[in-house]
């Protein structure tokens, strides 16, 4: 586009123009009408599809339509009392359908098998043994068995909203972080991928052994479908995207943006953080909720706690992706010379903004993505 104030050619993305500084989005003026994956769609929206499976766009209702049989088949089959089979489905059925999506969007072409081993089976092994091991050793009752073991503890606390969080998701990262650090795969889009399959094995490990007893119990008669079904939501829709968001918030920002992955940076320890503080909070409810004595009642608020959980986490998740795109996009524009006579090239060394750390067109006297003058953080003489 062109600056109607001098003329300047300008990149789309571009907020104010590097010549003259002129604001071209006066309306918008950090496009959150007008997310960077899908522009039909706000920044600041729920929309689940676009959030956690960005490559899949061209399609959305297909995507929508496999999460929805998926839960739907658990609860078909939890409400015939086919308990082991109900709670399988709810373990695998998200996982089934983002494996599904890696494939249908062709990433990684000729290495889809390894590369999503690697992020599934070794998060699904390294949780299964790390959720055994704390069942194992931890003084507290299973959460089947809480609302009639007393009231809570500062053992079984700690342990729900700390210690499994935190080591959760440290064995989380393991798989996302090798890959995101290869050549091939250190998109910020990749980091996000392998973060939700990651995050998506791990839920299902925990399914699988938070349910054992279902799951080996055989067939039942119809069970209360005021318990089941918000329970199959839980445990078949939103807690495994609310785990594979967190964690693959964190691992788009180990992998960034450029040639290269940007590594343990700020930007993926403020991930990092935000992965384990939404996994704290999970758990804490999921504990202290665990005591609600109406079975109906305990799962549906526990319904509610993860789904605002998970809201919060869609919002982050999509500012990532926009604001990195967003990045992407002005570095590809400066390394091209748009707008300029003299494009910094594939290897040159690219100047950014020091208060929004945005690409800077070569000889730009203002940042085109937050409108500082770039004379703001020069000294004299040094221009």
């Amino acid at each position: 586009m062109e600056c109607p104030q001098c003329a300047a050619r300008l990149p789309e993305v571009a907020h104010f123009c590097h010549r003259c500084g002129r604001d071209m989005r006066t309306a918008d003026l950090a496009r959150q009408r007008s997310f960077a994956v899908k522009p039909d769609e706000a920044v600041a929206s729920f929309a689940l599809i676009s959030s956690v499976m960005p490559r899949g766009i061209a399609r959305p209702r297909t995507y929508r339509a496999a999460l929805l049989i998926a839960v739907g088949a658990a609860l078909v089959a939890a409400l015939l009392g086919l308990l082991p089979v109900a709670v399988l489905l709810a373990a695998l059925g998200v996982p089934l359908v983002y494996i599904v999506y890696v494939y249908d969007v062709n990433l990684w072409e000729d290495e889809p098998i390894w590369v999503s081993a690697l992020a599934f089976l070794l998060t699904g092994v390294l949780g299964a043994a790390l959720l055994v091991a704390v069942r194992t050793w931890g003084p507290e009752p299973t959460l089947e068995q809480l609302p009639v073991a007393g009231g809570p503890s500062v053992v079984g606390f700690l342990t729900a909203a700390l210690l499994v969080p935190v080591l959760g998701e440290i064995v989380r990262q393991i798989g996302p972080l090798i890959l995101a650090s290869r050549p091939r795969f250190d998109d910020l889009m990749d980091g996000l991928t392998f973060g939700i399959i990651s995050g998506v094995a791990y839920s299902a490990a925990d399914t699988i052994v938070r349910h054992w007893s279902e799951i080996t119990g055989g067939l039942v008669v119809p069970v209360d479908p005021l318990t089941w079904i918000p329970l199959i939501f839980l445990e078949g829709l939103v807690k495994p995207l609310l785990i594979g968001t967190a964690t693959g918030i964190a691992c788009a920002e180990f992998a960034g943006l450029g040639t290269g992955y940007d590594g343990f940076t700020l930007r993926y320890l403020r991930g990092l953080v935000e992965a384990i503080g939404a996994n704290v909070a999970f758990g804490a409810a999921m504990y202290l909720l665990g005591f609600v004595t109406q079975p109906a009642l305990r799962v549906g608020l526990q319904l509610v706690c993860g789904a605002v959980i998970l809201a919060i986490l869609i919002i982050r998740v999509r500012t990532v992706l926009h604001v990195g795109l967003m990045e992407a996009a002005l570095e590809h524009a400066a390394r091209r010379g748009v707008g300029t006579s003299v494009p910094v090239g594939a290897t040159g060394d690219l100047q950014v903004c020091r208060r929004c750390e945005m690409p800077l067109l070569s000889d730009a006297e203002f940042c085109t993505a937050c409108g500082t003058a770039v004379q703001v953080w020069l000294g004299h003489g040094q221009r």
